[in-house]
């Protein structure tokens, strides 16, 4: 089986100000990187109503509809605003995750990037916030745990922000495990370690401003990889942020492109330990174009060596 990319050109059409980090040259510079990989490529269908609805309200979905400009620009943070083309593109990121279960379940790929925008580990259920509008992996988890052979799920999200609407989102439900490591202090300010969410199935990773990614990789073996091997999931899904490389501009943490490629290689070995190498990643952040582009290739390379 291959390694599937998913994507869709409505994703271009969800366009910032001019100056907003996440920008539409983000998906065209990480496609181009991949342009010659031999993966299975698959357009992102948009998501259904009910797949949504599976972690926002109606009132969210209105909300985000009503907000799409005819022209120009909306905002609806300090930090998140909207275009034309937005809701689309919403619809085909939270689509895209959805779709990549169902292709790594169905035997179709035996892994998935999901290369789509707007991103969303950081939308809560009434909230779109930090770049954000739907909680993609967190539907994508929850779309899992409606298959028959599906009693767990885990995410493990690397982006140098805390995931905070994915585990606010996930932290009711008793079959997904969110790991997720984050600079600390960084916007959003939260993630402590010691917030293990209600039901004790977060498991947050405070890494301090400057530190690399081999003191990264140590803390995911002593503490997340354990809480995987624990948990024994049927599927894990990767929130793939690659803004803790060194180059990044709106984070302090020292990655390198390799520190991204190891993590994805063990990841994905854990995965065929625990999960008949079950995998899907569905990308985040990034802010400096070639870092981003370079980061987000050797993790599909290492996607499809496991895939061999």
């Amino acid at each position: 089986m291959k390694t599937s990319l998913i994507t869709h050109p409505d994703c271009l059409g969800h366009v910032t100000p001019d100056g907003a980090p996440e920008q539409v040259a983000r998906l065209r510079y990480i496609l181009d990187a991949l342009q010659d990989l031999d993966v299975l490529r698959t357009d992102a269908p948009l998501a259904d109503d009910a797949d949504i609805l599976r972690c926002h309200p109606q009132s969210h979905i209105d909300r985000i509809r009503a907000s799409i400009p005819s022209y120009g620009f909306a905002s609806l943070d300090a930090d998140t605003s909207v275009s034309a083309g937005s809701l689309a593109a919403a619809y085909r990121a939270a689509g895209g995750a959805v779709a990549a279960v169902d292709l790594v379940l169905s035997d179709h790929a035996q892994n998935a990037f999901v290369a789509v925008r707007p991103p969303g580990h950081h939308a809560e259920a009434t909230t779109p916030m930090g770049f954000c509008l739907f909680g993609n992996v967190a539907i994508a988890a929850k779309h899992a745990l409606e298959h028959l052979d599906i009693d767990r799920v885990a995410v493990v999200d690397f982006d140098v922000h805390h995931g905070n609407g994915t585990q606010a989102l996930l932290s009711d439900e008793p079959r997904a495990l969110v790991i997720t490591s984050q600079q600390m202090p960084l916007w959003p300010g939260s993630g402590e370690a010691s917030d293990r969410g209600p039901l004790n199935n977060i498991v947050n990773i405070p890494l301090a401003p400057g530190s690399d990614g081999v003191h990264a990789l140590k803390t995911y073996d002593d503490i997340a990889f354990p809480a995987l091997r624990v948990h024994q999931p049927d599927l894990i899904l990767i929130s793939a942020g690659f803004d803790a490389h060194q180059d990044d501009p709106l984070a302090n943490l020292s990655w390198s492109t390799d520190d991204f490629a190891k993590m994805t290689a063990v990841i994905a070995k854990l995965a065929q330990e625990l999960c008949k190498g079950r995998l899907v990643s569905v990308l985040e952040g990034g802010y400096d174009l070639d870092a981003l582009a370079t980061s987000a290739r050797v993790h599909v390379q290492e996607l499809m060596k496991a895939a061999r």
